[in-house]
């Protein structure tokens, strides 16, 4: 089976495009045959990868029976060449608020002959409702040897991580609303952005709490790359996020309404309901006293965010993609 993967055009670094190339990257150095196809020549590479699988020009596409063709969700017209040679059509829904967003009027999935992966189990609960299908979950991985905690834990205030672009103006509200409750002088608020990989990881060892304003998310790799780093993670789950996020306090903290997949790991964050900015800042405010107070639940808390980012490591990644090949392969 030959796989050919779409790889869509980006001129800045996004998460969806390093997931695919290191989904190609694991097939390539199984033995599998396999392609990134891209849109547009050039645009951004990620770092870090072996990027051992090749890639060729989407003029080049020529697809054959028994070929697997994968487009990420919200590029549906990118799954025309895989239909005309009816191959095997597979989209890729890495976040689910994009599936319904690029299919043209008058066309739904269910006339579609395409099959599903999902990023996530929440992801793959809501393509099952809203197609009827079912769905492959395909998670992503992060580089432990990049993201990894401190030696030292960091000391002085408590400095608060965060992505102004993720929503900024909630990011905002939220901030403001966690200095007019505890002031201005307890805590450090310090920027993620225009970074590259190994700065990301050095901020966020230097920081104590990372506050996750982004959504929606299909499987959000920042909260994850920040329990890596020994961050404590607080805010929005951009619903993708409950395939691991698990709830460190019980009361009076947000329980999603869905029945959520059963984890080996306790509570390792503080997570509210997505855009609820008060709630955000009240947990902000409790996991600032954790730290001033060396409260006796924080190393639990923490201890789980590593048994948490080690399950998402780079070697369960491969071991998740060759898994679901073999069984496309022997379907």
């Amino acid at each position: 089976m030959n796989t050919y993967i779409f790889l869509p055009p980006a001129r800045k670094p996004t998460g969806g495009i390093t997931v695919l190339r290191q989904i190609a990257d694991i097939l390539h150095q199984s033995g599998r045959s396999v392609h990134l196809v891209a849109r547009e020549t050039g645009g951004w590479r990620p770092e870090g990868l072996e990027d051992a699988a090749p890639t060729m020009e989407w003029n080049d596409l020529f697809l054959k029976p028994g070929d697997l063709w994968l487009v990420p969700e919200g590029w549906v017209n990118a799954l025309s060449p895989g239909l005309q040679a009816r191959v095997r059509c597979v989209s890729y829904v890495q976040n689910w608020a994009y599936l319904f967003s690029s299919l043209p009027s008058g066309v739904q999935w269910h006339s579609l002959p395409v099959e599903f992966f999902s990023v996530s189990d929440p992801v793959a609960r809501y393509v099952a409702q809203a197609t009827g299908r079912p769905s492959l979950i395909l998670r992503p991985g992060i580089n432990r040897e990049i993201f990894h905690a401190p030696d030292i834990r960091p000391g002085g205030r408590v400095r608060i991580a965060y992505m102004p672009r993720k929503n900024k103006a909630l990011a905002a509200q939220i901030r403001s609303l966690l200095e007019h409750r505890i002031g201005t002088e307890r805590v450090r608020w310090v920027e993620i952005e225009g970074m590259d990989t190994f700065g990301v990881a050095e901020t966020l060892r230097s920081s104590h709490i990372f506050l996750m304003t982004g959504f929606p998310e299909g499987c959000p790799l920042p909260p994850l790359e920040a329990m890596a780093c020994g961050c404590l993670p607080v805010g929005f789950s951009g619903y993708g996020g409950w395939d691991y996020m698990r709830q460190a306090e019980a009361e009076p903290r947000f329980m999603p309404w869905w029945s959520l997949r059963e984890v080996p790991w306790s509570g390792n964050g503080l997570w509210c309901a997505d855009g609820d900015v008060l709630d955000a800042a009240l947990c902000l405010e409790t996991a600032v006293g954790w730290f001033e107070n060396r409260d006796e639940i924080l190393p639990t808390v923490l201890q789980a965010g590593q048994q948490t980012a080690d399950t998402y490591d780079l070697e369960a990644q491969r071991t998740n993609v060759l898994a679901i090949w073999k069984e496309m392969e022997e379907q």
